[in-house]
């Protein structure tokens, strides 16, 4: 007989549990102890489960006492005043109980994504020129005005400006509590219905842009040698900044040799602040092709999961006609198009989420 989501997920957390159990008793070996190396890699790991081994023996203790209320309000051997008092209990504590279960469901699908507090989000203009441009911008600025909702902080790392003010591209480092639960999801093609400044005669456009969301995470278990592993080209910038900008060899262009990995950094007139950028952007897209391949056995389960990143799939229409916003992925129709470009991501997130609790659940 298969089990249910909640009894899984209980097998899980009693998993959980247990290796913590494990892991303090090998923190506790002399040998071990002694070794800075192990115990500390130990104590990060413990550290680590303590956000969900915690809540779930607090659970337990509250499951505990609710099937022992539930035994004694129903053996007729028991005291009637015990019974009528365990009956009483059994209220509060079933509330409690689904309350604390509700919680541990969020806790075990988020606990990885939750633990990310800095993203790298790439936003390129995709099929449709100066249009396209012009809405990878309008992406630009409804992630700006959603993080300043949200108290996350927005760095532009890099962009490559386009006519009539749009961006080719635009690289963002946004970090906040949270971050990459929020907006992990926006990874995947975004297309905008609409007549185009640039439309004499009236007609609707259909233009697109791509999203890319990067986790960065505080300890990014990548090594990479600088002098062995990149090669490193050095030319003069382009674009505006004065003669400065033209006169000194400041743009940095990284190649990694085992990935071919090619990152250019050139927003910085200095060159240690393009280089210093161009590697910290390197890092996070070489730990991002790592995670790839050591995923991709899992790739085929969860490929239709919300936030694969999938640069080739639409999830996302803008249809300023109908004042629509449509996500496809979970087909949610929002006409308050409006809203939606002036940062107000609140339901199109919310609702992405709750999919995303339901299809991981299902997937434990």
């Amino acid at each position: 007989m298969a089990l249910s989501v909640d009894e899984k997920l209980i097998a899980r957390l009693d998993e959980f549990a247990n290796r913590r159990d494990e892991l303090n008793e090998q923190l506790s070996d002399p040998e071990i102890a002694c070794d800075p190396n192990k115990s500390i890699s130990l104590a990060k790991e413990i550290g680590r489960m303590k956000r969900l081994v915690d809540p779930y023996l607090a659970f337990r203790k509250v499951r505990e006492d609710l099937q022992g209320n539930q035994e004694i309000a129903q053996d007729s051997s028991q005291d009637p005043e015990l019974r009528d008092m365990a009956s009483e209990e059994l209220g509060g504590l079933k509330t409690q109980h689904d309350q604390m279960l509700e919680g541990l469901k969020e806790l075990i699908v988020t606990d990885e994504d939750a633990a990310i507090s800095s993203i790298i989000v790439e936003v390129r203009a995709g099929t449709g020129g100066q249009e396209a441009a012009l809405f990878a911008r309008n992406l630009y600025e409804m992630y700006l005005r959603y993080c300043e909702r949200q108290g996350f902080k927005l760095e532009v790392l890099d962009q490559s400006a386009a006519e009539m003010g749009g961006l080719k591209e635009i690289v963002l480092n946004i970090k906040g509590p949270g971050v990459y639960r929020a907006l992990g999801y926006e990874g995947g093609g975004h297309r905008v219905q609409r007549v185009p400044e640039t439309e004499a005669q009236g007609r609707v456009h259909t233009s697109a842009a791509t999203v890319a969301v990067l986790p960065e995470p505080d300890e990014v278990n990548v090594s990479i040698n600088w002098e062995k592993d990149v090669e490193e080209f050095v030319s003069r910038s382009g674009g505006p900044g004065g003669q400065n900008v033209n006169k000194v060899s400041s743009a940095i262009r990284l190649c990694h040799i085992e990935t071919g990995i090619v990152v250019s950094m050139r927003d910085e007139k200095s060159q240690h602040k393009n280089r210093a950028k161009a590697r910290r952007l390197m890092t996070t897209r070489v730990y991002d092709s790592i995670i790839t391949k050591k995923n991709a056995a899992r790739a085929d389960v969860r490929k239709n999961m919300i936030g694969s990143g999938d640069r080739s799939q639409r999830i996302r229409t803008y249809n300023f006609p109908q004042n629509r916003c449509t996500d496809h992925r979970i087909g949610l129709d929002l006409h308050c198009l409006e809203k939606v470009m002036q940062g107000d991501l609140d339901q199109l997130i919310d609702a992405l989420q709750t999919h995303d609790k339901e299809q991981r659940l299902q997937d434990l």
